[in-house]
């Protein structure tokens, strides 16, 4: 059975890899037009992780693959093969 969650009950939370990195936390969504399948998630970066300062940041937010999302509960997990 698929759970729907509302984007609106995830703004906010902690985006965080398998292995406990903080990435940051989640503002917005990014969807594919033709298929309206969910793309990418926006994160605020966590500034003072020295793992986010590796990662490609542009515009000051920091895009995560939705093929990287592995749960979702009281924090959005996320693999570190993705970013």
């Amino acid at each position: 059975m698929v759970k729907y969650v509302i984007a609106e009950q995830l703004v906010g939370k902690e985006v965080v890899t398998a292995d406990g990195f903080d990435l940051g936390k989640f503002v917005d969504a990014e969807m594919n037009e033709s298929s309206g399948k969910l793309s990418a998630l926006i994160v605020e970066p966590n500034v003072d992780s020295e793992y986010v300062n590796k990662l490609n940041v542009k515009g000051g937010k920091l895009k995560v693959p939705y093929s990287s999302v592995q749960a979702v509960n009281d924090f959005i997990v996320v693999e570190k093969k993705g970013l």
